[in-house]
């Protein structure tokens, strides 16, 4: 990272730059080696003013801290910008997980001869007769037998539905939808 800092009424200390960098050094796996950190330090009457822009591709990250302390407003800024940084990588993430197809980087990283067939295996094929029902009879049936699920015609639909067990003990209807 790349720090630019700056100082308003006041001359900016080889210590107190020393202090920025390692504090936001801290946030060094964020960013790439040229990301640029504009910092802006600032003493007005009693109060000490630290400001922080980050342009990043996309978005930029800005926040300002004020405090009687230029240590305290550093240490309470580095704090608003991870929160910031976190927030900002977790819809990052979420739009990438979002995306409907794989990344370039799997593409590019993922050659064919890694990936191993798998064929599927069908060990028992299992035939019963579907009788007419309706959702409440199915879920009875399903206890009764054991099982998590259950196949039957529904009588009210005359389409064939399943019942299924939930974990949290309630059961729910799958209905097929058509186009």
């Amino acid at each position: 990272m790349k720090y630019v800092i700056t100082g308003r009424n006041l001359e900016v200390s080889d210590e107190l730059r020393s202090y920025v960098e390692k504090k936001f050094g801290k946030l060094d796996n964020y960013f790439s080696d040229d990301t640029e950190i504009h910092v802006t330090l600032s003493q007005q009457r009693e109060d000490a003013k630290v400001e922080v822009t980050i342009p990043m591709r996309g978005t930029t990250i800005r926040a300002e801290e004020t405090s009687t302390d230029m240590y305290a407003s550093i240490d309470l800024l580095k704090d608003v910008v991870e929160g910031q940084l976190r927030k900002n990588r977790k819809k990052l993430i979420d739009r990438k997980q979002n995306k409907p197809s794989f990344s370039s980087y799997f593409m590019e990283n993922y050659e064919d001869e890694d990936v191993q067939e798998e064929s599927i295996k069908i060990v028992r094929t299992k035939q019963f007769a579907i009788k007419p029902m309706d959702p409440e009879e199915a879920c009875f049936q399903m206890d009764m037998s054991g099982h998590s699920f259950y196949v039957f015609w529904n009588a009210d639909t005359d389409q064939v539905n399943v019942v299924y067990k939930r974990k949290d003990g309630n059961y729910g209807l799958i209905e097929p939808e058509y186009e």
